[in-house]
């Protein structure tokens, strides 16, 4: 049985993580998060005659849903910015056309009120449709503005009724503007079609789905997340990547974000200094429909085209986002008193993603690139650049010595045999 504390836990969950820095990586397209704004949160609620089923504690799932937007209202950060927009909730009739438009902002988005939105939660009352798609496409016009992170959180007990506009669809145009948005998605029945097209439209925009069956132990869960959404989001820095190494932009250690056409690469350079080890990872999030079977490369190459080391990876398209890393330690230099140069080393992003039929390639797929670099296993050079370098001395001793106890043994062996037959 659902309980109306689980739904609201489930509510906060998905609230808590707008700051909890898992906002879907963008780069360097207007309009996209730059963490110098408040972050932004519209609540996107459906209010269809479905609501009215008690099925949650003997109540009804209307009466749930109030109870958990009041816990997510006293639990919202002060920093966050945050609206309520309804779907069905005003239009009782039995006109599809009328029905699909039956959305509105219950509680505009800005600087919360606690009360003034508890108020106007309060006056809710189950009645239409599910308009779904139409809900998400105002929502989004809702968040419009500042350079913050945004996020809706739609909250739902059933499958959109306005086909053929598909939500899932109108998910993955949103994601393909551009404009940094991530959709959350919260089903309050366990119905496997439900689960399915709001999984796609939290797919889409790099965004997470939650059955609110699923979510336990209440109090230290919401405790958690609430704390987590108060830790600042790390931005990431827009980063140009090139089409080659020669023009490739010089990357300091940090956080970076770019995109990428699809089945294209990108180039970026860090310089390394003897001694030190780079350490690179990349991910890229299909933030809309994909061919499945698709890979991710990221190399580390000289400027004259040698290859140092790799990571790859690759799915069979169940999964949003793929990743790969690499490290390269490099070696002393030889001459302690000589001054030490820096190596520059070419990073390589490549994909095989392919668009879909119908889908827009433009802009490419969200990158984020993540560089460090640090000072190499204890200050030594034991570990080189292309693979054990001076351990070797010790790998060929280990083995040695393996070797001469594996014959010691084996001649002690046949001596006591030949003992124990003579006696």
């Amino acid at each position: 049985m659902i309980t109306s504390k689980r739904l609201a836990a489930g509510v906060c969950a998905l609230l808590a993580a707008l700051t909890a820095g898992i906002a879907l990586p963008a780069g360097a397209v207007a309009g996209e998060p730059t963490g110098d704004d408040a972050p932004k949160v519209n609540l996107l609620l459906d209010v269809s005659g479905s609501m009215r089923t008690r099925d949650i504690d003997g109540g009804t799932r209307m009466a749930a849903a109030k109870q958990a937007f009041n816990e997510v209202l006293d639990a919202t950060p002060e920093e966050v910015q945050l609206g309520i927009r309804t779907l069905g909730a005003d239009y009782p009739g039995d006109d599809r056309r009328t029905g699909c438009k039956d959305t509105s902002q219950l509680y505009p988005v800005g600087p919360l009120d606690r009360t003034e939105a508890k108020t106007a939660v309060a006056t809710l009352s189950p009645t239409g449709w599910t308009p779904i798609g139409p809900a998400l496409l105002k929502a989004a016009d809702d968040l419009d503005g500042g350079g913050g992170s945004k996020r809706i959180v739609l909250i739902s007990d059933g499958e959109d009724t306005c086909a053929p506009l598909d939500p899932c669809e109108v998910a993955r145009e949103i994601a393909a503007k551009g404009i940094g948005l991530t959709i959350d998605t919260l089903g309050l029945v366990p119905n496997a079609k439900l689960r399915r097209q709001l999984s796609c439209i939290a797919e889409a925009t790099g965004g997470t789905y939650t059955s609110v069956e699923h979510v336990d132990e209440l109090t230290d869960k919401v405790n958690e997340l609430v704390d987590r959404a108060a830790d600042p989001v790390v931005t990431p820095a827009p980063a140009a990547g090139a089409d080659a190494c020669a023009e490739a932009p010089t990357l300091a250690p940090g956080l970076y974000t770019d995109r990428e056409e699809f089945g294209r690469q990108r180039w970026y350079r860090v310089d390394v200094l003897p001694g030190q080890e780079l350490r690179a990872s990349v991910s890229v999030a299909a933030d809309r429909a994909v061919i499945p079977s698709y890979g991710l490369l990221l190399r580390a190459v000289t400027v004259h085209g040698r290859e140092i080391v790799r990571g790859e990876a690759a799915d069979n398209g169940r999964t949003d986002v793929l990743s790969t890393g690499l490290r390269y330690p490099r070696p002393e230099a030889d001459d302690a008193d000589a001054k030490p140069a820096a190596e520059a080393v070419c990073l390589q992003v490549a994909n095989s993603f392919s668009a879909a039929a119908g889908v827009k390639a433009t802009p490419g797929l969200p990158l984020e690139l993540t560089v460090d670099v640090v000072d190499g296993p204890n200050g030594s050079s034991d570990v080189a650049a292309f693979g054990l370098g001076r351990g070797w001395w010790l790998l060929g001793t280990l083995v040695l010595v393996g070797f001469l106890a594996g014959l010691l043994w084996g001649w002690l062996s046949r001596w006591r045999f030949a003992v124990w037959r003579t006696n």
